[in-house]
């Protein structure tokens, strides 16, 4: 009874270190030549693609914001927006393991907060895990946490960093 006790106990720990390491593990890794010229995320389905010429070149899980249903519309609504806008640049010096800027809010965005008298928010972003968090890896996507943004792990932001240059489009879609 102790040995089979203990050899549950053995596959026990190498089954939780196997999800432990599943989480930090780049098993596809984009090959470090390829660009990408659009980004299309699909809010209900956490899925972040980069395409090149109408291809998919790779497809990441994601989470998002804590509000993810609906387009965002203020500030402070913790929601992810929806439309096509641009990643304008790269941000080295993140709160978070890397960010891609979204050119959110653009002028409709600003017009339709004007309208209902409020803010439309700021600083959208895909990113990695905030800054010294790294090691919670794909785990983060057990839920909705930015406060809009778009976030993957580490290992896939600073893929996604080098495959997706500044003015390339990102569709975001409910």
């Amino acid at each position: 009874m102790l040995r089979l006790a203990a050899l549950l106990f053995v596959l026990l720990c190498l089954g939780v270190a196997g999800v432990v390491i599943g989480a930090h593990l780049n098993l596809t890794p984009l090959p470090p030549d390829v660009i990408a010229d659009r980004v299309l995320v699909e809010k209900a389905a956490r899925r972040l693609t980069l395409l090149r010429n109408g291809h998919t070149l790779k497809i990441y899980r994601v989470a998002l914001g804590r509000a993810p249903v609906g387009p965002k519309e203020q500030e402070g609504d913790r929601r992810t927006p929806e439309g096509i806008y641009l990643i304008d640049f790269h941000k080295k010096d993140s709160d978070y393991h890397l960010a891609l800027h979204v050119s959110y809010p653009e002028q409709r965005d600003v017009d339709r907060a004007a309208a209902a008298g409020v803010p439309p928010g700021c600083d959208i972003m895909i990113h990695g895990i905030r800054n010294g968090k790294g090691w919670i890896g794909a785990f983060h996507r057990m839920t909705d946490w930015t406060a809009g943004c778009i976030a993957v792990t580490d290992f896939e932001i600073e893929e996604i960093w080098r495959a997706v240059p500044d003015g390339t489009p990102i569709e975001i879609r409910p």
